[in-house]
């Protein structure tokens, strides 16, 4: 069974740690800065600084989806393996009493034949081969017996077996859903804080804030701009031919959904995480992927940036916590974040770590 990867994350991680001086102390959370014995309210941050801050918690809450993501498919088929050990155990229970009830039939009509001794059953025999029949069916019953003590023994340890790893199923699932718990709250935080963030701007640097991906390019050494500068694609787009008509079955359905709500969690049809978001395109193309993007990974022939083509997977940061499809011309669709739709955007729109084509 496949084990899940356990992330944890800090209480207020994303932060920069205080600066400290001899003389003062400046917090983050704008507490006055003693100068001279008179209290100085430390400035508000800029929009600049906001939008890092709201950034690197987006990217925070991102992370812990995936994790989220890998701990409910954990615990989902933790579930529906322990259902089918408890049915199996049933069933092999079942079998272990049938036989248990023929052994004791056995036992009892081995007992009323063999109660008198060989010499009397002679003596009561008509003639010396009905004895010899009698004897023969006595030696059968007895091998009967034995292949069925066999049976019982081979069955309740079947029954044990199937009982402990039951049991040790039942702990994985349990573990799996505190995991889910505690990266949902850990998501739950993040988004929080980044509201609390995005409050302060006005609606015109909300917009912004939000419309641009959440690293520049110069991490990866790629080129282009935040998604602001991203045309939709038309025609041209279409000329840029697909590998396989799954790949183009993959693409087509990102572009339907274009415009949903983005949710973390989220696999359709309504709402997307980034690698719900992927899945449920390739799933839609009859091709199935796992649920986590540092799962799709490993799914189909890693392609160059040079090699990429429409309904390749792209995979970003490190961690290849976010992934989005190539549709062509530059271009991906992905969930980008919490506040945003499904959208276009530059594949060098974020520090591109990987890529791969699903079969």
């Amino acid at each position: 069974m496949a084990q899940h990867r356990r992330r944890r994350w800090g209480a207020g991680a994303h932060r920069t740690a205080p600066l400290r001086t001899a003389a003062a102390t400046l917090t983050l959370a704008g507490a006055p800065l003693a100068v001279g014995g008179a209290a100085v309210a430390a400035p508000e941050p800029s929009v600049a600084e906001v939008r890092q801050q709201v950034d690197e918690l987006h990217h925070e809450a991102e992370e812990a989806t995936e994790a989220y993501n890998a701990a409910t498919e954990t615990a989902a088929d933790a579930e529906e393996e322990l259902d089918r050990l408890r049915d199996q155990a049933a069933r092999r229970t079942d079998d272990l009493n049938a036989v248990r009830r023929g052994l004791g039939s056995q036992a009892r009509a081995a007992y009323r034949a063999s109660g008198l001794p060989p010499s009397v059953q002679l003596a009561l025999a008509s003639d010396p081969e009905e004895y010899l029949e009698r004897a023969a069916a006595l030696d059968r019953a007895g091998t009967r017996q034995a292949d069925a003590i066999t049976t019982l023994n081979n069955e309740l340890l079947a029954v044990h077996r199937l009982q402990a790893e039951a049991e040790e199923t039942a702990l994985v699932l349990t573990d799996a859903l505190a995991e889910a718990e505690e990266q949902q709250a850990t998501i739950e935080r993040r988004l929080a804080e980044a509201e609390d963030l995005l409050a302060g701007l006005t609606e015109a640097e909300r917009a912004a804030t939000l419309a641009e991906e959440s690293s520049p390019v110069a991490a990866s050494g790629g080129g282009g701009g935040g998604e602001t500068g991203a045309a939709p694609l038309g025609a041209s787009a279409a000329r840029e031919a697909s590998p396989s008509a799954r790949a183009a079955a993959a693409v087509g359905f990102a572009y339907a959904q274009l415009g949903k709500p983005y949710g973390w969690g989220a696999t359709g049809p309504d709402a997307y995480d980034c690698s719900g978001l992927t899945q449920a395109a390739w799933r839609a193309a009859g091709v199935s992927l796992p649920r986590t993007s540092y799962s799709q990974v490993g799914v189909g022939a890693r392609v160059s940036r040079e090699q990429l083509a429409p309904g390749d997977l792209v995979f970003y940061y490190s961690g290849l916590s976010h992934v989005g499809i190539y549709v062509g011309e530059g271009q991906i669709i992905h969930a980008a974040r919490s506040g945003t739709p499904v959208r276009l955007a530059p594949v060098d729109s974020m520090p591109l770590v990987a890529a791969t084509r699903p079969a």
